[in-house]
């Protein structure tokens, strides 16, 4: 899997750590097999040598060198001079009573993104991110009212994996607690290119976490050439944030469809179905409210994927409202009305389950309240104040106490 492009190592994995000091250690969750090898290289290492290191870290979620016993000791030294396993930190961990999960991880540099856990039956997903906020000014996303920050490296990426195999008990199968990643966190993926894809070619790396090209899904929300790109370096499964089945909505809940409209997006897709490894695209899209979920949407929906039907699954989601947003979420009998009228056409439509209700939270949200309450502490400190008791502020107490 791993090409020559990719043996370059990648210099997002060597950014500083949170608390600001320079790190010149390279962090080893980050190496895709290839790079992990020709890393190894040049520490006149053999080849066999990065595989061991890539299993330690990946399958046995070890980060600690001197426990990877049957490495030399004097490549363990190495190790510990040169190289780290550097994780995010879990700030937020919220349980829901349907055993779904939401985290807030803070990253090098103090930024924070979120990650999900949604477990089932016979299968558990986990939602990452790929970038700290969104450029793409979504109009109903909550991650888009933060901006865009910088996009996340491939071990930020890898380690959101790499946590939850480490946190989660339940075992889906044995020694494997998740079985699905979807890139649907926060930020678009295709504007974080090469690091995503190094990051799903570790996922699916036989000697890190084995997953099918089907188990991994990339999202996107139109970016057309990069779409093409993936489609040639690694075709894994794919879903779009559609939300619209016109240029003129479209361009409204997801801008970036002045510049890729429609023709050129389902273009883009129709390409990328001759290769995703089932045959088949997801259509994300959001219901909202007397927005794009009338009839006469549905019929244009119809309109729009029937020629590629056997190519199509629609899965409808029920808007998860956050404040400031100005959308309402469609009621139940108009997200079914809406299936049937796709099913009748003879589009394969899934309403999305919802879960986590009891710790509900649109995508970024909790992130926002983190950067909200870091902010305040901030000016309060500025002003000579602590607060405390949830936003009771009072005077900050000199260090020799009080007068």
């Amino acid at each position: 899997m791993t090409t020559e492009a990719s043996a370059t190592l990648p210099e997002l994995d060597r950014i500083a750590p949170a608390d600001g000091q320079t790190s010149t250690r390279v962090n080893l969750l980050g190496l895709t097999l290839g790079q992990m090898k020709a890393w190894f290289a040049e520490l006149g290492e053999k080849p066999f040598r990065a595989v061991q290191t890539m299993k330690w870290l990946h399958q046995r979620r070890v980060s600690d060198f001197d426990q990877m016993t049957d490495l030399a000791k004097s490549l363990r030294e190495k190790l510990k001079t040169l190289a780290e396993v550097r994780l995010p930190t879990v700030l937020i961990d919220q349980h829901s009573a349907d055993g779904t999960r939401k985290f807030v991880l803070q990253l090098d540099g103090g930024n924070s993104v979120e990650m999900v856990y949604i477990p089932e039956d016979d299968r558990a997903t986990l939602c990452v991110s790929s970038q700290v906020g969104c450029s793409l000014a979504c109009t109903f996303c909550s991650t888009a009212r933060q901006g865009f920050n910088r996009n996340l490296s491939t071990a930020e990426i890898i380690g959101q994996l790499f946590l939850a195999e480490r946190l989660i008990d339940r075992e889906v199968v044995p020694g494997r607690k998740v079985t699905n990643v979807v890139f649907m966190g926060m930020g678009e993926p295709l504007l974080n290119f090469e690091n995503v894809v190094d990051a799903a070619e570790i996922m699916m790396e036989d000697n890190a976490y084995g997953l099918s090209k089907r188990r991994v899904t990339i999202s996107t929300s139109g970016i057309v050439p990069a779409m093409d790109r993936l489609a040639e370096r690694l075709p894994v499964a794919f879903a779009v944030s559609l939300h619209a089945p016109t240029d003129a909505l479209r361009d409204v809940l997801v801008p970036i469809n002045r510049k890729y409209p429609l023709v050129e997006l389902m273009a883009a897709c129709d390409r990328y179905a001759q290769v995703v490894p089932h045959g088949a695209i997801t259509y994300e899209y959001v219901m909202l409210a007397g927005v794009n979920d009338t009839d006469a949407q549905a019929d244009a929906l119809i309109e729009l994927l029937a020629p590629r039907a056997s190519q199509a699954k629609v899965n409808l989601i029920p808007f998860n409202p956050f404040p400031q947003s100005d959308y309402k979420r469609s009621s139940r009998n108009r997200i079914e009305h809406f299936r049937q009228q796709l099913k009748a056409a003879g589009i394969n439509t899934i309403p999305r389950k919802t879960r986590g209700d009891d710790i509900d939270a649109a995508c970024g949200q909790l992130v926002g309240e983190v950067q909200d309450r870091a902010r305040r502490q901030q000016r309060l400190e500025r002003m000579g104040l602590v607060e405390v008791n949830q936003g009771v502020s009072t005077i900050r107490e000199s260090e020799e106490g009080p007068e």
